[in-house]
């Protein structure tokens, strides 16, 4: 067995540009799967590829050069959306060919689990059934790929694909954020997956085979659901408006704040972060504005380089890179 697993995690809100950061990794060319280990189409990843644009809900971002894409046993999927985005990249010129598989053991989003989750308003989740799916799981009452004609297929066992007398070299791709985190956020301000490294061993990688941990986040955090996030000031409208701050999935405008220096530190440690990559920091270049939140005190920089040398202080990580947006890392 000769497995290994790299990591791209968010440590926010999602909304990160994980989605980014794992289409530049893939160039490498060094990894033979790509696994998206957690979530449903509740997350979007917006991805530029060749000059075109391409948001994903399900299907992870190695298929863009033809690396066999999982999605994982830790996702739920909804199969309408599947094949949407199947016949989306299709059309797209791709060859996905025997490129895109799911976990037979992952679970599969009903009809009743929309309906449910559509008269759900406390939370401000994105209405894609993702909630009850993930509750069925654990009541074991859920319905998994393997009773689903339609995805045979695609089916694939994780275990025998993983664990074979050929080199495997995978790189896991999460959905959402630690705030989101099922047991780390702000409960009940959360989706209902594990959105942290521990998450993707869920996956049947094992814990002493993870080597990089790619932390994303931005130089700003952002944040759509229904509770109280952003300070009432007029920069956050400018922030949005300059970063495009509005959801890959539902459209709906993120609310924003100033970077939460400690939080991030948690999250940096509770994932194992071993390469951290801040985004965005051409949207605050732009605003002419650098601020922070640490110690429960905002602190405002005199320019860029002053607030990214003030965080390479704070959090002691050997490779942080400040990236500017869309497809620049």
């Amino acid at each position: 067995m000769i497995v290994n697993a790299d990591v791209v995690v968010g440590l926010q809100y999602g909304d990160e540009a994980k989605g980014k950061v794992t289409h530049h990794l893939c160039k490498s060319k060094k990894y033979t799967h790509v696994l998206r280990f957690n979530g449903g189409c509740n997350a979007g990843h917006t991805i530029y590829h060749e000059g075109n644009k391409f948001v994903t809900h399900h299907i992870p971002a190695g298929v863009f050069f033809g690396i066999k894409s999982i999605i994982g046993s830790g996702c739920v999927v909804n199969i309408d959306q599947f094949f949407s985005e199947v016949e989306g990249l299709k059309s797209a010129g791709l060859d996905i060919e025997g490129k895109i598989f799911i976990a037979k053991n992952a679970h599969v989003i009903t009809d009743s689990h929309i309906d449910e989750e559509n008269s759900e308003s406390s939370i401000g989740t994105t209405k894609r059934g993702n909630g009850p799916a993930y509750r069925d799981k654990y009541a074991r009452t859920g319905k998994r790929a393997e009773e689903v004609s339609e995805l045979e297929e695609y089916l694939i066992d994780l275990y025998d694909e993983f664990h074979t007398d050929q080199p495997v070299n995978i790189l896991c791709e999460g959905a959402q954020g630690f705030g989101l985190d099922i047991d780390f956020g702000n409960y009940p301000y959360v989706t209902s997956s594990h959105c942290t490294t521990a998450g993707a061993l869920l996956n049947a990688i094992p814990y002493n085979r993870i080597g990089d941990v790619w932390g994303v986040g931005k130089v700003y955090e952002t944040y759509v659901g229904s509770k109280d996030f952003e300070p009432d000031d007029e920069i956050f409208n400018q922030i949005r408006e300059v970063g495009e701050e509005y959801g890959a999935t539902t459209g709906r405008p993120r609310q924003c704040n100033w970077l939460n220096l400690d939080f991030l530190q948690k999250a940096i440690n509770v994932n194992g972060v071993t390469k951290l990559v801040l985004n965005k920091a051409d949207v605050l270049r732009e605003i002419g504005i650098w601020k922070l939140v640490t110690d429960e005190r905002t602190i405002a920089f005199s320019d860029e380089a002053e607030m990214n040398s003030f965080i390479e202080d704070k959090l002691a990580l050997r490779d942080i890179y400040f990236s500017d947006d869309k497809n620049r890392i």
